[in-house]
């Protein structure tokens, strides 16, 4: 399978660091951007205003245009996991069949409760769906610092098709067949990562973030069980890999929500207008995990945190008011 021209769905930080790296491998690229002032300062200034201080590479072509965006080999949707619906659903009219379609956004529909492929596959059954996710902060990769991720497809041959059309000598794709393992770590960290800057943030000290960052992958790891998820996927880039990342630094939004949590600063100001994933993952993780009474009792309590239900102070005395009892 031989691909060319990729197609980058979303201008902002994500999106543009991805349209970066895909020139870098050597690719002809097409970045679309829905929201105007965006697009006329990427065509214009050919920078993102929300990665700024990062110039577009020249080759790049932005676009507002669907239909041109879709005149590709494979597209990536790099849009928050909450639209993914709307734009698959516009974009899927003008599709050829066998399209691959890329999510790389991290996260659980609200509602429905289904992961990224999910939806792509529903809204547009005629393209092929997969998923992009590991630990990889957008400066990072577009600046051209090494990064490596896990690219994942149901066909091992068309994984490995995308992972070498967008991998470079900084960006490493290592692919998998494991679809469902690398969405459910990508989604799941998210919200470790809230809890982890809220142990930071509240001075609980380094021992405390080392056990809530090991018990708290061990939920990660239940979870991924009880959906399918292989084991060996959870503990590789799109699971650990990614969860050391986002919970160790406030570059991370999801940490630095967290680390204003437990400053005690109000949740309605807490993400500084910036979009945390975590906080949209969390409740509706918590319905599937009941579901299948899968115990996550950190998962439980930062979603008590965010729905106003639970104060940090309290969320942190019900943790530590456990039972002892065997690791697992």
């Amino acid at each position: 399978m031989t691909i060319n021209r990729i197609s980058v769905l979303g201008g902002g930080a994500w999106g543009t660091a991805l349209a970066q790296a895909c020139t870098h491998a050597g690719r002809s690229v097409t970045l679309w951007e829905h929201e105007p002032g965006n697009a006329e300062q990427l065509e214009r200034k050919r920078e993102s205003k929300f990665l700024p201080g990062v110039r577009l590479d020249d080759g790049i072509k932005v676009t507002r245009d669907l239909a041109e965006a879709a005149r590709a080999d494979a597209i990536l949707l790099v849009v928050p996991a909450q639209a993914m619906r709307s734009v698959c659903t516009a974009l899927a009219k003008l599709l050829p069949d066998g399209m691959p379609l890329i999510a790389c956004a991290k996260g659980i529909e609200h509602g429905t409760q289904k992961f990224m492929t999910e939806i792509i596959a529903e809204c547009a059954p005629r393209a092929v769906p997969a998923i992009l996710s590991g630990p990889s902060f957008a400066i990072d990769v577009a600046r051209g610092l090494p990064t490596a991720v896990t690219l994942a497809a149901a066909d091992a041959k068309l994984a490995t098709a995308l992972a070498l059309a967008t991998g470079s000598v900084s960006f490493r794709p290592y692919y998998s067949t494991d679809v469902r393992g690398v969405e459910i770590g990508g989604a799941v960290k998210n919200v470790l990562a809230i809890a982890s800057g809220i142990v930071t943030g509240h001075g609980l000290g380094a021992s405390a973030s080392a056990a809530l960052i090991t018990r708290g992958f061990a939920e990660l790891v239940r979870f991924g069980k009880a959906y399918g998820a292989k084991p060996e996927t959870m503990m590789g880039l799109s699971g650990l890999g990614d969860l050391i990342l986002t919970a160790s630094s406030p570059q991370s939004r999801n940490f630095s929500l967290g680390q204003a949590l437990g400053k005690g600063v109000a949740i309605a100001q807490a993400s500084g207008g910036k979009l945390a994933e975590g906080s949209f993952t969390a409740p509706v993780l918590l319905e599937m995990a009941s579901a299948r009474n899968i115990d996550m009792p950190i998962h439980t309590a930062v979603g008590a945190v965010l729905a106003g239900k639970a104060s940090v102070n309290d969320a942190i005395k019900s943790l530590l008011a456990r039972p002892f009892g065997v690791e697992e």
